[in-house]
């Protein structure tokens, strides 16, 4: 049960951003410009790595919509790439790049300063830019903040994958959004 009271019908992160809508603006502001783009990496790589943190993070919301529009992005009906980068992602069928990305997002999610030189050089090695390096960092940040926001007032959650997967094409067609709601 959620610490406060929020509207019914709105799990996870959107019932704290329906309860503050002063607040969602710019949080949701933040989450387009990181998730939306199409500077540098895939909006599917970026959803992967938001989806990454959060299951480090053990938040099963936000892992698992993210991970829902990861999928929809990646052509992974089935979740069984996200799956395995939540499990082990250095075994995933990712490129050396998005596992060298995963693993600086691994340190960002620990704290900032486990980020290592030795990373960085690695992730530039595997082609990673500046606009890359700075975009996952700031991304595993971002979801860190999200995670703790959701699991931090005890929001529900659902257990359907299918509620998560037309969630997904909502986000996917209209950005993010508290205000449109959740089934629509």
């Amino acid at each position: 049960m959620p610490h406060i009271p929020f509207e019914e019908g709105f799990p996870g992160i959107l019932g704290p951003m329906r309860f503050s809508p002063k607040t969602a603006e710019p949080m949701n502001l933040l989450a387009n410009a990181l998730m939306q783009s199409d500077e540098g990496l895939t909006r599917g790589e970026r959803e992967l790595i938001g989806t990454y943190v959060s299951s480090q993070n053990d938040c099963f919301f936000c892992q698992t919509i993210h991970g829902a529009i990861a999928s929809d992005y990646l052509g992974d009906e089935d979740w069984s790439l996200i799956k395995s980068v939540k499990e082990n992602y250095t075994e995933a069928e990712l490129s050396d790049k998005m596992k060298a990305l995963l693993s600086i997002a691994g340190s960002v999610q620990r704290g900032g300063k486990y980020v290592t030189a030795e990373q960085i050089a690695r992730a530039r090695e595997q082609g990673a830019d500046d606009r890359d390096i700075h975009d996952t960092v700031l991304i595993a940040a971002a979801f860190c903040m999200f995670n703790r926001y959701v699991d931090g007032l005890a929001t529900t959650a659902p257990t359907d994958p299918d509620v998560y997967r037309a969630r997904a094409k909502n986000v996917i067609e209209n950005g993010y959004s508290a205000v449109r709601g959740y089934h629509q």
